[in-house]
């Protein structure tokens, strides 16, 4: 971080006040980090249940591929995906509550008779489907939000802080130096005066 220091007291206050900030904000980033990290192992979890329960449904229908190019996929459709939001450390992530599927009614008679458990099935591997898309859409939504809260952590913690405390030695530094400079010419000055007095 570069940082343009001014030798004087408005800047030793102002990099002060800077770095009081930044000290105090901290410990709230690192437990917003956490959290989001927390959130990112359970979510993950969930990814992978929902991602076997998709491969469950998946296997259970398959050995009737062959009869599955005879289903009429327009005998379902989606009609709502209801999902709520939830906040998790100021990031709004999407939950899965309930889907809504509008079958047509058709006549059993002209369609062969394992239609109707293939509707259900089919119901199954939707709802797996979008259950699956939702958990990831959320795992990238948290992964990204704690990767740029690790960021900021990692930003105060090792570049803005040191370099502020720095800047802030610096500055002293100087105002010292300069303040015992100025005593030490008084003195020469008065120790002058006084010889002169003397003489």
């Amino acid at each position: 971080m570069n940082i343009d220091i001014k030798y004087n007291k408005t800047a030793l206050r102002d990099f002060q006040n800077k770095m009081k900030v930044r000290k105090n904000a901290l410990p709230t980033l690192k437990n917003k980090e956490a959290a989001l990290r927390a959130m990112v192992f359970e979510t993950r979890d969930q990814l992978q249940k929902a991602e076997a329960e998709y491969r469950a449904v998946t296997q259970q229908i398959g050995p009737w591929k062959e009869m599955w190019n005879e289903f009429d996929p327009r005998l379902l459709e989606v009609k709502e995906v209801k999902t709520t939001i939830s906040k998790v450390a100021g990031i709004q992530i999407p939950v899965f509550e309930k889907m809504e599927v509008e079958v047509v009614d058709f006549a059993t008679t002209a369609y062969p008779d394992w239609f109707a458990d293939g509707v259900e099935a089919m119901k199954r591997l939707l709802e797996a489907n979008i259950k699956y898309k939702l958990l990831k859409k959320r795992l990238d939504l948290l992964e990204y939000a704690r990767k740029k809260a690790t960021q900021k952590v990692n930003l105060y913690e090792k570049v803005q802080i040191p370099s502020l405390e720095s800047a802030i030695r610096q500055i002293k530094r100087y105002l010292e130096d300069e303040d015992n400079l100025s005593k030490a010419g008084q003195k020469l000055l008065k120790s002058k005066i006084q010889r002169k007095a003397v003489s």
